[in-house]
């Protein structure tokens, strides 16, 4: 194949890993009903004016399965941090107990359960598309390279390289979003 043909096949192929990536980052914020420092990942602080992510302004740990820790490196950002985390609208209650916010992560509901299952589907679904919009891209520009010159038959192989990357990364989502449903769903 050419060099061109190359290219496109692994920009194809890292625009997919990508995809990928980026599924999994959101799935750590869909949680399945244990504490993790992750869930206050998009809670964003006033401090100082600027919006700044809650883990550059404390330590985050979680003591239990059940309960999260947010010790602020300034004691005047407790007010903020509390607020900060009321206004994420996560449907968590934080504590603040003087030194640090105490964080008790309710038990999922069957309800609860179901909403977060179609929350993971619909987060797959996004990345499928994704998946789909790099194939046509890939082939869009294989084509392209035939009108250029490219023989016909490598371009066609080309074509046939991107829907079997295309297949693997679509069941690899698929993978990905059974193993996060069984464990939202386990109680």
């Amino acid at each position: 194949m050419t060099e061109e043909i190359n290219f496109i096949l692994d920009s194809a192929k890292e625009a997919m890993v990508g995809s990928i990536a980026h599924l999994e980052k959101e799935f750590l914020n869909i949680r399945a009903g244990k504490a993790s420092p992750q869930m206050l990942g998009g809670v964003f602080v006033d401090y100082y004016g600027s919006q700044t992510p809650l883990s550059q302004v404390a330590n985050i740990n979680a003591a239990d399965a059940r309960t999260l820790t947010v010790t602020p490196w300034e004691k005047n950002m407790l007010h903020p941090i509390e607020k900060a985390i009321m206004i994420a609208n996560l449907g968590l209650n934080p504590m603040n107990n003087g030194d640090n916010i105490i964080i008790n992560i309710p038990a999922l509901t069957e309800e609860r359960r179901r909403d977060l299952v179609k929350q993971a589907k619909a987060e797959a679904e996004d990345a499928k598309i994704g998946i789909r919009n790099h194939r046509k891209d890939a082939n869009s520009d294989i084509k392209k390279e035939e009108k250029e010159g490219t023989a016909e038959d490598i371009c066609k192989k080309a074509e046939d390289d991107v829907q079997k990357l295309t297949d693997s990364f679509i069941k690899k989502i698929d993978e990905i979003l059974a193993d996060k449903e069984a464990e939202i769903m386990k109680v």
